[in-house]
Formats: C-alpha cells, sequence, structure tokens
C-alpha cells in the first residue's frame, strides 16, 4: 500500500492538474478566444489569493514529489500515527479519484462559463443544472473532498497544513464569486443560492 500511494499520489495530482485545469483551459479559450485564466496581477487582495492559490498548489505537488524521491524520510515527517491506517489510505484514495471525476464532470458541465478567477470583462451563463442542482461550487467541493482524500492517504500534519490552507482559501474565492453573480444576475442568482447549498445541497 505504502509504494502504490508514493506513486499514486504525484501521478494523481499531474493528471488533475492537466486534465482539470490545462486541458480545459484550452478548450474553453478556442471557444471563447481568450484564456480563461483571469485572476489578475495587480496589487489587490484578490490578486494576492490567487498568489496564495498558486503557491499552494506548487507546495502540494513538491511535496508529492518528495515523497516519491524520498519514501524512508518525507512521508513519515509529522506523521500522524493515530491516523496511519491502511482503511483510511484505501478511503481517502476513494474520495481522491471521486473527486476528480466530479471536478471534471461540473467543468464540462460549465461550458464555456468555465474561469480561473472572476471574469469582470465578460458576462456569463449561470449554470443551476447537472450538478450545480446540488452545489452551487461543485468544482471546489470536489477540489475539498480531493484534500481530504490527500489528508486519509498520508495523514501527516504537512498534508493537514494543506487541507486548511486550501479550505480556506477557497471559501474565500467563493464568497468573491457570490458577490460577483450577484451581480451580474442579481434576482436569478439570489433565488438560486436560496435554493442550492454553497458546497451541498441534500434533498
Amino acid at each position: 500500500m505504502t509504494d502504490f500511494i508514493r506513486f499514486f499520489l504525484p501521478i494523481y495530482f499531474i493528471l488533475f492538474f492537466t486534465v482539470s485545469f490545462l486541458g480545459i483551459s484550452l478548450v474553453v479559450a478556442k471557444k471563447i478566444g481568450k484564456t480563461p485564466n483571469v485572476l489578475p496581477r495587480d496589487g489587490s487582495a484578490y490578486a494576492l489569493i490567487g498568489s496564495y492559490f498558486k503557491t499552494i498548489l506548487a507546495a502540494l505537488f513538491i511535496y508529492t514529489m518528495l515523497s516519491l524521491l524520498f519514501p524512508a524520510t518525507v512521508p513519515i515527517i509529522f506523521r500522524i500515527d493515530i491516523l496511519d491506517r491502511n482503511l483510511l489510505k484505501y478511503i481517502g484514495i476513494t474520495l481522491m479519484v471521486f473527486a476528480f471525476i466530479l471536478v471534471v464532470i461540473a467543468q464540462i458541465q460549465m461550458k464555456n462559463s468555465w474561469r480561473i478567477g472572476i471574469d469582470h470583462t465578460m458576462k456569463t451563463n449561470l449554470v443551476t443544472s447537472g450538478l450545480f442542482q446540488f452545489s452551487r461550487n461543485p468544482i471546489f467541493l470536489g477540489m475539498t473532498i480531493s484534500l481530504i482524500g490527500f489528508f486519509f492517504t498520508s495523514p501527516t500534519v504537512i498534508a493537514f497544513f494543506f487541507l486548511l490552507i486550501g479550505s480556506i482559501l477557497m471559501q474565500i474565492q467563493i464568497r468573491l464569486e457570490e458577490e460577483h453573480l450577484l451581480k451580474q444576475h442579481g434576482s436569478v442568482y439570489l433565488t438560486y443560492k436560496k435554493r442550492v447549498g454553497r458546497m451541498l445541497s441534500l434533498y
């Protein structure tokens, strides 16, 4: 199990970011005629959030690669022994695979409305069908589930740090996007917001 996870984690994150960020970005860019990556690069607070996102993603990738290259050292640093159980590792792998599928499906269902960041130059359609009937943010939900699964497969304080900081940044981003969508779609978004939960609605 340990050797499998050692190779699984870096391969998983490479596939995750290649498909759900690079791949989807290329498809959407071709359709809308510009890059869907609209994160600002100025000195604003929003730009700072975007830079933190990139830093966390880079650190996550580096950590998994170091775990692959130095299996006798990195995975056991700050390990939480009580959670180091094969059952939790199996659950973690399952959650990560499920999260990957969830994110990709949600991105496909967003079609041309998908963006990395908030697009202030173009009005996008409000997507309320498919997975968006159950979650206003199925992509962020999937990313959160993926980080939970990662923590289960690699139960260390470092992995918990990625989960905690990643979740905080996503919750900030979600609220920024909510303000933008409310300005763009008004009462239509407000009605949708009341009907569907931020992360998950259970009927």
